[in-house]
């Protein structure tokens, strides 16, 4: 409970800063963690009396912790992107946000306006959702088609890199996969010529000077219904299959094509939520790379954000997701105003959002008509189930994992060099209560067991887990997470948990308040 209201400090304006500051130490930093904790959110939460409107709006600050020889420095760095550069020589909202317009500038003449409005709005490039290495650069994203690579060691912005350049795609998610030999792999909707609609799972090969000018569409998959894309956060992947979750969530691309003409519209307007169709899962191969299209899976209706984990398993698929209940947006709720109002308005506006659950699905591989009206799913582990329809489609019901009132088990995490595509045990997650995250939690997806660390007034972020160097134990290894701690003399802190038991090892104190962070990058 949180009636102290402490947690608007994470979503109010910082300033950069002009050299790393040192962290005060308490406890001990395991002596094999070197490296830098990269994270990414929004650090200006508006422009001269401008506000924004939304968590997903505020300008991007990419934030830095080094770890060396037991000492630790935090830095942070705006990124100078054109949504920024252009704010700041303005005093004010330029290019239209997420969920926050940009007005026409009122000193332009009728002329300019009128070309202005021909030309339509630019893209934004605020890449405040997540930062990783392509390559042997970084990249800070958001689900633009615009990516900006930043120097991981000074934070300075290096270039904007479009995306249409060299792939049909229209944005790719903030959650790549990457696998064993350095490729990456990442998935986005494709609005085709003559409006044809579909989601192109793009692939980035590993080891050449610039991987991005050599990446390419490896498949295609049809969207279910015409002009009306599902958005798309992320996707799973095992050793031989993707899995693609199309959720009830609609990008309309009408409103999204004449929007720019709108005044005060924004890309929050261009959603919207089918109530019907429920929630469809699709596979393909990886290599070679093809469309299951004879496996049609269904299920009720969710929003999903993000993915655990996917692997396969004596013919089945089995997929570990985030999920919220039902077709409402949830970025709905994900307003500022929501976020920041009295602790018994969060509650309340909470209590009309979608629940939260953890849900394990199983898609069988093999499937032959005379099973009709069966259940498929023979694992021993799990209570999920998939029923084949007389129509081909086969229903799925989850197994439930993890659910309580109101509190989320989001940001999910995994020990994922090793067990990406695997069988595995252990999924760390940031604990959200009516969306505030207060807690760090650890889920075993097998026994269902919860471990949870938790301190008054403290306000985490999503929790990234290095594992020990020679490891052999799936969860040997540790939590990096940046808390916040408004009241205290040193706001803000790095916690270094021991993951096998969530227990503290070691914090970093630094004198100053981190805004909320979303995702990150662990650079050994």
């Amino acid at each position: 409970f949180h009636p102290a209201a402490g947690y608007r400090k994470i979503f109010e304006s910082v300033e950069e800063l002009t050299e790393p500051i040192p962290a005060k130490i308490t406890g001990v930093v395991p002596s094999w963690l070197g490296g830098s904790l990269l994270r990414m959110g929004p650090g200006l939460f508006e422009v001269g009396d401008e506000p924004f409107h939304h968590m997903f709006d505020g300008l991007a600050l990419v934030h830095k912790f080094d770890l060396k020889n037991g000492q630790v420095t935090y830095y942070r760095k705006f990124i100078r992107s054109d949504s920024y550069v252009r704010a700041m020589t303005e005093n004010r909202v330029v290019i239209t946000e997420f969920g926050t317009a940009a007005y026409p500038d009122p000193c332009k003449n009728i002329f300019s306006r009128f070309f202005t409005y021909f030309r339509g709005a630019e893209v934004t490039d605020n890449c405040l959702v997540n930062i990783y290495p392509i390559g042997e650069d970084f990249y800070a994203v958001t689900e633009t088609n615009y990516i900006t690579k930043v120097d991981p060691d000074s934070l300075e912005t290096l270039k904007k890199v479009d995306l249409c350049k060299y792939l049909s795609v229209n944005g790719l998610t903030a959650h790549p996969h990457t696998d064993t030999d350095g490729t990456i792999y990442n998935i986005g909707n494709c609005f085709g010529k003559n409006m044809s609609l579909a989601y192109n799972i793009v692939k980035i090969p590993p080891a050449h000077k610039d991987p991005i000018e050599k990446s390419q569409v490896v498949v295609q998959l049809p969207s279910s219904e015409r002009l009306k894309p599902s958005y798309i956060h992320s996707f799973g992947m095992t050793d031989n299959y993707f899995v693609f979750v199309e959720q009830p969530v609609k990008i309309n691309l009408l409103k999204f094509l004449t929007l720019w003409n709108i005044r005060g519209a924004t890309y929050m307007d261009c959603f919207e939520s089918n109530d019907s169709m429920g929630t469809l899962f699709h596979l393909t191969t990886k290599d070679p790379a093809g469309y299951l299209s004879s496996h049609k899976f269904r299920t009720s209706a969710f929003n999903l954000f993000h993915h655990i984990n996917a692997y396969e398993d004596e013919g089945y698929v089995i997929v570990d997701l985030c999920t919220w209940k039902g077709h409402d947006f949830v970025y709905n709720y994900l307003y500022l105003a929501n976020l920041k109002g009295e602790w018994e308005e969060v509650k309340r506006a909470a209590l009309r959002a979608p629940q939260p659950e953890v849900r394990r699905y199983v898609l069988p591989l093999d499937i032959h008509r005379e099973d009709q009206g069966k259940n498929l799913v023979s694992l021993s582990y799990t209570t999920a189930t998939a029923v084949l329809h007389s129509d081909g489609t086969i229903w799925l019901e989850p197994e439930v994992l993890f659910s309580g009132p109101r509190q989320a088990f989001e940001f999910p995490q995994i020990n994922y060099s090793q067990y990406r595509g695997k069988k595995y045990s252990f999924a760390y997650g940031l604990g959200l209560t009516h969306f505030i995250p207060d807690r760090i939690v650890k889920l075993n997806v097998q026994t269902k067991e919860t471990w949870v660390w938790q301190e008054e007034e403290c306000y985490p972020s999503e929790p990234l887990f290095v594992p020990t160097p020679g490891a052999t134990e799936e969860d040997d290894g540790v939590l990096l997470s940046v808390v916040v701690k408004p009241g205290a003399e040193r706001p803000s802190f790095l916690l270094i948990l021991d993951a096998m038991k969530l227990t503290e090892l070691a914090r970093a104190d630094v004198n100053t308040i981190i805004p909320v962070t979303l995702h990150g990058t662990y650079k050994p």
